[in-house]
């Protein structure tokens, strides 16, 4: 049965108890209304009383039941997600960027700065949709560096940067595996970090549509940031680590062991949870 609503107003409401009833986020209501209608939030709100064009009324409740019913992420429904102010393709074979993922990108920024590095190479190790790498080569004067060992992923991010006008070289491969013939001054990396004991407590809109292999990873979700540190000939001006919330002091040792004169600080995120690692070379201190 089709839902009555006929203005812009009743087909939010309609839509937010709808996904309220099947435990899903509200928000998810006005992401589809932005979308369908080509609107912003301000001009979602300013229009409300607007009647709601029937072309696009089986597209939105499609999607809205769709969400509700099997989880599926309202990115792939629109097929992009916002990051850092811009719209990056994405589907099933890369993850939905997150905004903590932001976080890191300004951490690198803020440490290039910090340090007066203008024009330092930058490698991005399991660039996924390319988010990182891309807003790095829009943001900054690197050159910058991206691997991935998952084709598919690498083909939406070469469509991203060409979308975007990023000039970012992208390389097939495990890990740092791709650049050994390369002088990286900055790693970053989000890479696979859950322990495979912990699917159970996540959320189906994440477990059953991101691929799994940018999610876990082996020894309690630290394989691979193991790998990384071990491909390392030397230690690069700076490593910059995406980590679960638990696994601060974990990863901190890690780099610690590989690299002793290195200073390593265990940062949190804006909930106050420790989310990033970033390692700097002794010749800083």
């Amino acid at each position: 049965m089709q839902p009555t609503f006929t203005t812009i107003r009743e087909a939010r409401h309609w839509a937010s108890v709808f996904l309220q009833e099947h435990n899903r986020e509200t928000r998810v209501a006005d992401l589809l209304l932005e979308y369908y209608l080509g609107l912003t939030f301000a001009q979602l709100l300013a229009y409300e009383r607007d009647p709601f064009p029937e072309e696009k009324k089986k597209g939105f409740v499609c999607s809205v039941r769709n969400h509700a019913s099997t989880g599926v992420p309202v990115q792939h429904l629109i097929g992009h997600a916002h990051f850092y102010g811009r719209d990056f393709k994405v589907n099933a074979d890369v993850l939905i960027p997150r905004p903590e993922t932001e976080e890191l990108v300004v951490g690198v920024k803020d440490w290039m700065r910090t340090y007066e590095i203008t024009s330092p190479v930058i490698a991005d190790i399991g660039t996924g949709s390319g988010v990182i790498a891309i807003t790095l080569a829009l943001e900054t004067n690197a050159k910058v560096l991206a691997a991935d060992v998952s084709n598919e992923a690498l083909g939406v991010a070469q469509q991203n940067a060409q979308a975007l006008a990023a000039e970012v070289e992208f390389r097939q491969g495990s890990y740092l595996e791709p650049f050994y013939d390369q002088q990286i001054d900055v790693l970053v990396s989000n890479p696979p970090y859950i322990a495979y004991k912990d699917k159970k407590e996540m959320d189906d809109t994440v477990l059953n549509f991101d691929p799994e292999l940018a999610l876990f990873a082996e020894e309690e979700g630290l394989a691979a940031y193991k790998a990384i540190l071990n491909q390392l000939q030397e230690q690069p001006s700076l490593i910059a680590f995406e980590i679960g919330y638990n696994q601060g002091e974990a990863v901190k040792r890690l780099i610690e062991v590989r690299f002793p004169e290195a200073a390593v600080e265990v940062r949190q995120d804006i909930n106050k949870k420790d989310r990033m690692v970033f390692a700097t070379h002794q010749r800083f201190l």
